[in-house]
């Protein structure tokens, strides 16, 4: 019988010091959606092009072309004079069967830096 009047008082006493920090946390305010809309309203912001450039590469040699295509191409729309990003375009385009657009893409690569080794 003292066990369980024991048991009792301890278990009466936590839930005592327990019941109050309930009732606060349910007084709290839900958190607003604000948090969601400013990640939803940030706008994107592309990675730098020797980082697209890297990527590409990677999926270059993954054999995945549509991949690396996207890739280079955001490289060359960040910054339209990064020899690497033409250079990637070409090698896909040649790899993908567009031989035109190989070609266009390597004589822009030669055009923007035309001293380089692999050229």
């Amino acid at each position: 019988m003292a066990r369980t009047t024991k048991a009792l008082l301890i278990g009466a006493t936590a839930l005592g010091l327990a019941l109050p920090g309930l009732v606060r946390a349910q007084d709290k305010p839900a958190p607003t959606a604000a948090a969601d809309t400013d990640e939803q309203t940030k706008p994107y912001v592309p990675p730098s092009a020797r980082k697209s450039v890297e990527v590409g590469n990677y999926y270059l040699r993954k054999k995945k072309y549509n991949a690396a295509l996207s890739r280079y191409q955001e490289a060359v729309e960040t910054d339209p004079y990064n020899p690497t990003g033409y250079l990637g375009l070409g090698r896909v385009y040649e790899k993908i069967g567009l031989k035109q657009k190989a070609l266009a893409s390597y004589q822009k690569y030669l055009d923007e830096l035309p001293s380089e080794k692999q050229a």
